[in-house]
């Protein structure tokens, strides 16, 4: 089957307007285009400009117009591929309204489709040959974004091993290696894609690729605009072909809400990357806008951030200070993940097993209780029946004719717990929970965080419970050594580890949430943990916890604030958010 009649899907969604470019966004992807590839445009000739996924044509009439704007004197082909012909017949229509002298070559395909066809997985032609089908000297996207899923097994293996993918592969990751194929060896691209590639796990493969293929100009990461009215936090990618000069390091630019007071004022969000600082606009919100180098780590497995020299020297002093990271002190594991909670997570469990309580019931953590160092109590706390336990060291799920009132109760919902038949099919009893984590750990005491938070939320579970799916958890690999927990609670509540969590992956969703994250948390500094300030450290989580909640909590909790700062040479500034 054809990417084309299977990806139709993302097609009709653009049709509905829910993923075009705004003509805001257009015209600036054009106008930072333009000025990379100036040295292009011909004095003679023909100039061939591509949108692998043309929707409208937004994008093609903004960079028709940009570059009509610097000359006129040469001519224009338009190409493009998309799926949906009423769209196509939209595009058209406009580019031939507003500019009648250029030729339009349009295809009813997928590009991908296009791309995939010269460039089969295996024999003849590969991805990587040099032989190209097709060029173009400028190419400008705003690819499809959905996971391959979508597609079908069969289509997103096929994609997977043309492009050399692994993992979770979202269908922009191959437009862009699509458009490295087709793109002149000194031409320019202008893509705009989801900003998660630049700092997550399952972004390593399109860093490499994008590093590999193209030189990077600019990037522009435009976190929490709401340009879109979808939930996506875009970025703009200016590329040349890799055979292109290049004799600058690339550029990284960076503009996030922020309650900091505006210094400047824009009319748009677009129009405040113009400037540098906190900016203000017209609706109220202040962005902060910060232009510096891009700093891709030491391998493609770490995120790509901005730099600066103040960042840059600021992490500098940290990593001066730092006797170990998170990971030094245990596994970072996420909760557990039944695949079925309604029927293992409840309130009610004597109501529903007729005035008595199962055996197999242990206290359940979820993000409805977090709260910084202890966490908060629920008028109606879920439990959690938890058919697992550890025999000499190994993990096993229970005999269940040993706890009759907990057979009973998962009896009633056999037919809901054996639907989930990935559980039969891994030769697992149908009554397990599918991620039960090490049932050995949750007697320890542990440090357990939010994966989603405005703000960094750590917390000591010292009552052996167990961690549900929607948080993170670590218990020390030295069970005598929890006072490594304690440090960590306390310098993971600090404003400095938002400053640190900004400055090292500034990855952020929505209002200033950030995602606390294995890859990122494990990555937290601590400082050592036998110095002096270390011990106050400590010691002042510890009081916090003990005296939570009351007023004086909040007094201890600004003191230990200042001393996490001091333990990494770092004086205590304002968090800019």
């Amino acid at each position: 089957m054809s990417i084309q009649s299977r990806y139709g899907i993302v097609s009709r969604q653009k049709a509905d307007g829910a993923t075009y470019t705004p003509p805001v966004l257009a015209d600036f992807v054009a106008r930072q285009m333009c000025k990379v590839a100036e040295s292009l445009i011909p004095t003679t000739g023909v100039l061939r400009i591509l949108d692998p996924a043309v929707g409208h044509g937004q994008l093609l009439l903004s960079l028709i117009g940009e570059l009509t704007s610097i000359r006129r004197d040469f001519q224009i082909t338009a190409c493009g591929f998309e799926t949906d012909e009423r769209a196509l017949k939209v595009a058209s229509q406009n580019i031939r309204e507003r500019f009648p002298f250029v030729q339009i070559d349009f295809q009813q395909r997928s590009f991908l489709d296009f791309v995939l066809e010269h460039c089969p997985p295996t024999g003849g032609e590969t991805l990587f040959a040099p032989v190209r089908k097709e060029s173009y000297d400028l190419t400008i996207a705003n690819p499809p974004y959905v996971r391959t899923q979508v597609l079908g097994a069969s289509v997103a293996q096929r994609i997977a091993e043309t492009f050399d993918l692994t993992g979770r592969i979202d269908l922009y990751h191959p437009f862009i290696l699509g458009i490295a194929q087709v793109l002149r060896s000194d031409g320019v691209a202008g893509i705009i894609v989801s900003n998660r590639f630049l700092t997550t796990k399952s972004g390593e493969a399109v860093r490499r690729a994008i590093s590999g293929k193209f030189n990077i100009h600019h990037i522009w990461d435009l976190g929490d605009t709401k340009l879109f009215q979808a939930a996506v936090l875009p970025a703009v990618l200016i590329l040349g072909g890799k055979n292109a000069k290049t004799d600058h390091s690339p550029s990284f630019s960076s503009i996030y809400l922020t309650d900091a007071p505006g210094e400047k004022e824009a009319s748009n969000a677009i129009d405040a990357l113009s400037h540098e600082g906190v900016v203000g606009l017209p609706d109220g919100r202040h962005f902060q806008v910060q232009h510096g180098k891009l700093s891709a780590g030491k391998s493609f497995g770490d995120p790509w951030r901005i730099a600066t020299p103040a960042g840059d020297s600021w992490l500098a002093t940290v990593d001066a200070n730092t006797w170990g990271t998170f990971k030094d002190i245990g596994k970072i594991r996420v909760g557990v993940k039944t695949c079925a909670d309604d029927v293992f997570i409840r309130c009610d469990w004597t109501d529903a097993c007729n005035g008595v309580e199962p055996e197999l019931l242990r206290a359940l953590i979820t993000h409805h209780v977090s709260r910084r160092f202890k966490s908060s109590r629920s008028e109606r706390p879920r439990t959690i029946l938890y058919p697992h336990e550890a025999t000499n060291g190994c993990k096993k799920v229970v005999d269940l004719s040993k706890y009759p009132i907990s057979k009973a109760y998962l009896e009633k919902y056999r037919q809901i717990l054996e639907a989930r038949t990935y559980v039969l099919e891994a030769g697992r009893e149908w009554y397990e929970i599918w991620v039960p984590q090490d049932p050995s750990a949750w007697d320890r005491p542990k440090l357990v965080f939010r994966d989603i938070a405005d703000r960094p939320t750590f917390w000591l579970d010292m009552e052996r419970s167990v961690v549900n799916g929607d948080c993170y958890w670590i218990a020390a690999f030295d069970s005598n050594k929890v006072d490594l927990l304690w440090l960590a609670a306390a310098v993971g509540n600090s404003s400095f580890a938002e400053v640190f969590y900004d400055r090292r992956f500034h990855n952020k969703l929505y209002a200033g949430r950030r995602r606390f994250m294995t890859q990122y948390v494990e990555q937290f500094p601590l400082p050592d943990p036998q110095s002096s300030i270390a011990q106050t450290l400590i010691q002042r989580a510890k009081d916090i916890y003990h005296i939570l909640p009351s007023p004086e909590a909040k007094h201890l909790e600004d003191e230990l604030d200042a001393c996490v700062w001091s333990a990494f040479g770092l004086s205590v500034e304002e968090v800019r958010r």
